[in-house]
């Protein structure tokens, strides 16, 4: 998954606008307590963020 395709995700889901903040605030656990924007910035690969989110969010497997 390139970062494009990550970034569309988030905003599908959570809105254009709240994505970003999202990203930049909640603290997963299971990236080691950071937030996605530190683990894309860590050079964590954006599916595995995304995995990640998608099970916090609790989202449809069909999105996953």
């Amino acid at each position: 998954m390139r970062h494009t395709e990550f970034w569309e995700r988030m905003e599908r889901h959570l809105g254009s606008g709240y994505a970003h903040v999202w990203a930049d605030h909640f603290v997963m656990a299971s990236l080691g307590g950071r937030t996605v924007r530190e683990a894309i910035d860590a050079g964590d690969q954006p599916k595995q963020v995304w995995r990640a989110v998608w099970a916090q969010l609790e989202l449809p497997a069909s999105e996953r």
